[in-house]
């Protein structure tokens, strides 16, 4: 069943805590989350949880709780009590892995209200919240999940429904998928099922909460849609989640005025020569050189594009230098490294920080 975007705002909604889950290493996205946490990386010029906690507080929402585990500090350094985004948010650490299912018991001490929506802190989504949340009241469920319809599925956990929506079954990832609809990484819980997950080991939803409520005949539905979606666990999704915000195909109510092919820090200087095409980003600080082509390209503060140098759908981390006629395509710089001119790096070659490439010293075309 999908609910329609023009579901009313009555007074009487309850309320609903949110609860985001970022304790996760990133290691799919190293070198770039050695530094720094995956939802703290610059995604379209700001931190990438900022869009997910701006869509929270578009839909109403003010009381967050954060599950943190990696680098923990950061957030709430960066963060704060988030009265400066209008909300009240919450930290709670992890000090050993619990899993999806662990994690969101181990904040419950922190929820007031009696349902509670929780997301992954790497999706990049498009979906009305309020929708989800009135699917939820209306079906009197005990969880809903968020299921979007992809493409393909194979790459996916698969949730199959009957035509009231009711959750049938949970499948792992599979080439011959009965459903396009996957689990999109967010969920409204009822407080009591949250209260009944094991504490003091690890417990996965997916593969443990999910399958038991089933197995009880608990009221359990998806929520369907076709809305943007993105999991941005991945050097080229995060490229691509971030271009599409710059280029106003991911909605943020976090980001302001016109979306465009690229989007500039006010900080940052571009040479004349310049081209910047295909959602790229240049962050605070940054410098990009004349002649330099960056096309769907994520320039982290602080880093140096010099002139003629080509980055095509490429993370630079902070501080990095990528040297004159560079090519640099598919690939992730770390923070602090230098890439000596007319180096090639390409298909999913990554540079550690702080490592310096003398020029010419990778290539692979045999001219130089």
């Amino acid at each position: 069943m999908t609910v329609t975007n023009d579901v009313p705002q009555t007074p009487d909604v309850q309320p609903v805590d949110a609860v985001i889950l970022v304790g996760g290493k990133g290691t799919r996205l190293r070198p770039l989350t050695l530094s720094a946490p995956k939802p703290m990386l610059p995604t379209a010029g700001l931190p990438f949880l900022t869009h997910l906690l701006a869509r929270i507080k578009a839909a109403g929402i003010t009381h967050v709780v954060l599950g943190t585990s990696f680098k923990a500090e950061v957030f709430e350094e960066h963060f704060g009590d988030g009265s400066e985004m209008g909300l009240e948010i919450e930290y709670v650490t992890e000090t050993e892995p619990l899993g999806t299912g662990g994690g969101i018991r181990n904040v419950l001490p922190k929820l007031r209200a009696d349902n509670v929506i929780v997301f992954n802190g790497d999706v990049l989504g498009g979906t009305d919240l309020r929708d989800v949340i009135a699917s939820h009241d209306a079906h009197a469920a005990d969880v809903t999940l968020h299921l979007v319809r992809v493409s393909d599925p194979r790459a996916f956990g698969c949730v199959t429904t009957d035509e009231d929506g009711r959750v049938l079954d949970f499948l792992e990832k599979t080439q011959d998928p009965p459903t396009d609809q996957i689990n999109a990484g967010c969920y409204v819980f009822k407080r009591e099922i949250i209260e009944k997950i094991p504490t003091g080991r690890p417990v996965s939803v997916e593969r443990e909460v999910f399958p038991s409520l089933l197995a009880d005949g608990r009221r359990v539905f998806g929520f369907v849609d076709s809305s943007y979606w993105r999991d941005m666990g991945t050097p080229e999704d995060f490229v691509r989640g971030s271009s599409d915000l710059v280029r106003g195909v991911a909605p943020s109510p976090a980001l302001e005025g016109q979306r465009g092919e690229s989007l500039v820090h006010p900080g940052a200087g571009v040479a004349p020569g310049a081209v910047l095409i295909g959602g790229t980003v240049v962050g605070r600080g940054a410098e990009v050189g004349a002649g330099a082509r960056l096309d769907g390209a994520v320039v982290f503060d602080g880093a140096v594009v010099e002139a003629g140098a080509t980055v095509e759908r490429s993370i630079i981390g902070f501080g990095a230098r990528i040297g004159p006629r560079a090519l640099v395509r598919d690939a992730v710089i770390g923070d602090g490294a230098d890439v000596g001119a007319r180096c090639e790096l390409l298909r999913g070659a990554r540079v550690w920080p702080g490592v310096t490439l003398p020029d010419g010293g990778v290539r692979f075309s045999t001219d130089v």
